[in-house]
C-alpha cells in the first residue's frame, strides 16, 4: 500500500471506468482534492475525502477488482479514523470487519444518465442559485430533506438549480461533484418542499440540471437508496440507467469511545 498523491495516475486507474469512479473522478478536481487522501495497491485505489463528518471513504470496484480492493482495504483499515461513513461494493465490508463494526447499512444503486433524448420529454424549470440563495436553500433542506448531505461551497460552482413559487423556493436539484476538468459530476441534493410535491418539480428541475451539466461533462451520475422507488421511477424518466449496487456503512472502530 501507498499514499498516491500524482493526480494523472489517479485519473488514469479511475477513468477506465468513469461511470463507476464518478465522485473519485470529481474529487481529483483543485476544489476537492484538498480533502483527499488517496490509497494504492497495483491498480486498486481506495480514497478517504475528510471534508464531512465523518470522513467518508470510497472503494468501488467489479466483480474481479474484490480481491484486490479487499486486500488494499485490510491494509488500510489500521489508519482510518475511529468512524467512518464508507460507500463500499458489494462483498468489501468485511475487509474492514476485524477493526470496524458496522453500525448502520443501507443499499443503494449508481445510476448514470445513458438515455438523454429522455430528457426531451421533461418540460426543464428552475433558476441557477447563487450564494445569495444560500438561506433560503438551507431552510430548504431543513424542512424537505434535513439528513441530506450538502456542502455549502458546492453553491458556487453554478451547478444548483432552484424553482422559486411566490417567491418562496420549492425545489431545488444540484451536485455533489463537478468537474469540468475530468468530465464528471454526480448529482445530488435533490428536494421538494412538502406541500409542493406531486407537481413535477423534481423531474423538472433535475432536467434543468442535467441540461447544464451536458455542455460541461461527459458522464453525469448519481447515487439513490434502493428502496426508494419513488426516485427510481423518477430518474428512469430522465434517462439514468443503473451502473452498480453498493452499500453505505456507518462504521465505527472497536474500543473506541464511539463504540462504547
Amino acid at each position: 500500500m501507498r499514499v498516491e498523491r500524482d493526480r494523472a495516475v489517479l485519473a488514469g486507474l479511475l477513468g477506465r471506468d468513469p461511470l463507476l469512479h464518478v465522485y473519485e473522478l470529481g474529487d481529483l478536481d483543485d476544489f476537492f482534492w484538498p480533502y483527499t487522501t488517496w490509497f494504492r495497491r497495483g491498480d486498486q485505489v481506495v480514497l478517504l475525502y475528510g471534508a464531512t463528518s465523518p470522513p467518508t471513504l470510497l472503494a468501488f470496484g467489479g466483480a474481479e477488482c474484490v480481491g484486490g480492493l479487499g486486500a488494499l482495504l485490510a491494509e488500510v483499515a489500521p489508519v482510518l479514523p475511529e468512524r467512518v461513513y464508507a460507500h463500499l461494493s458489494p462483498g468489501l465490508v468485511g475487509a474492514l470487519g476485524g477493526r470496524f463494526r458496522v453500525d448502520a447499512a443501507v443499499a443503494h444503486h449508481r445510476l448514470a444518465l445513458t438515455d438523454v433524448g429522455r430528457l426531451a420529454g421533461v418540460r426543464p424549470a428552475g433558476a441557477v442559485l447563487t450564494g445569495a440563495d444560500l438561506p433560503d436553500l438551507e431552510e430548504l433542506y431543513a424542512v424537505a430533506y434535513p439528513d441530506n448531505w450538502f456542502d455549502p461551497r458546492m453553491v458556487e460552482t453554478g451547478q444548483y438549480v432552484g424553482v422559486r413559487v411566490a417567491g418562496e423556493l420549492v425545489a431545488v436539484a444540484g451536485v455533489h461533484v463537478w468537474s469540468p476538468v475530468f468530465r464528471v459530476a454526480a448529482v445530488g441534493n435533490v428536494a421538494t418542499r412538502p406541500g409542493h410535491r406531486g407537481r413535477g418539480w423534481a423531474g423538472a428541475v433535475v432536467a434543468a440540471l442535467c441540461g447544464r451539466l451536458r455542455s460541461s461533462v461527459d458522464h453525469v451520475a448519481l447515487n439513490v437508496r434502493a428502496d426508494n422507488v419513488a426516485a427510481l421511477r423518477l430518474y428512469g424518466r430522465l434517462g439514468f440507467t443503473p451502473v452498480a449496487g453498493y452499500g453505505e456503512f456507518v462504521l465505527t472502530a472497536w474500543g473506541s469511545a464511539a463504540a462504547g
